[in-house]
């Protein structure tokens, strides 16, 4: 995962790492996630409240770090705020399939942003960059492609656009019910520490393979 010049220059500090799992299976639901999901949301209901969440640290950081790229994030929350305010406000978490489902509540215990991408569908190395004025992007979910105004951060294989860092994912390379390997991004904004991006990756991985299976590993 390479950053470019331009953007590591004006976020001093920002760092992604890279994970793999290879070989999963993933499936439309299974009952020992959705109970390990119940013991997430009670434990999330312990530990935050819907006045002082946006206050956590790392919230924070991905806020201001929002803001500077042109992304108001009282609309486009942070994936694992939004998350964790879902829960708080007693409404149901989303229900995808068993890999996104645990990469979501690995974002709630860790307070991360994740992005998980089909490993066969990308082409070539990946780039963080800022996008250019005019470039399209289809995110999971969208019926037509949105234009970008070339101040967004974005993910870019050697072919296409895979996301809007770090909070949409194209649709193209969404993960499915057929999708065998996959590629993690943890995701991280300047304040954020290594040490905490490292963990999120232990994390994440360790969910997927328990509930889905496969080899994964963490790049280094």
């Amino acid at each position: 995962m390479k950053i470019s010049a331009d953007l590591g220059e004006r976020f001093p500090g920002l760092q992604v790492l890279v994970a793999h799992v290879n070989g999963v299976k993933v499936e439309k639901e299974k009952g020992e996630l959705r109970r390990f999901k119940e013991k997430v949301i009670e434990k999330i209901k312990r530990t935050y409240n819907l006045e002082t969440v946006k206050d956590v640290p790392i919230f924070r950081a991905y806020r201001n770090f929002f803001w500077r790229i042109g992304i108001d994030p009282t609309k486009n929350r942070p994936a694992a705020e939004a998350l964790i305010r879902r829960v708080l406000a007693e409404k149901p978490l989303p229900k995808i399939n068993t890999l996104v489902d645990a990469y979501n509540l690995a974002s709630i215990k860790t307070c991360i942003s994740i992005g998980a991408f089909g490993a066969d569908k990308l082409q070539g190395d990946l780039v963080l960059r800022l996008a250019q004025k005019g470039e399209e992007f289809t995110g999971i979910g969208m019926e037509k492609p949105m234009v970008l105004e070339g101040n967004e951060a974005v993910v870019s294989d050697s072919e296409k656009l895979i996301a809007i860092y770090p909070y949409r994912d194209a649709d193209d390379t969404k993960i499915t019910l057929g999708t065998r390997n996959v590629l993690l991004l943890i995701c991280g904004a300047p304040g954020i520490d290594e040490e905490v991006l490292k963990r999120a990756a232990l994390t994440t991985v360790e969910y997927i393979v328990g509930f889905c299976g496969g080899e994964g590993r963490v790049e280094r």
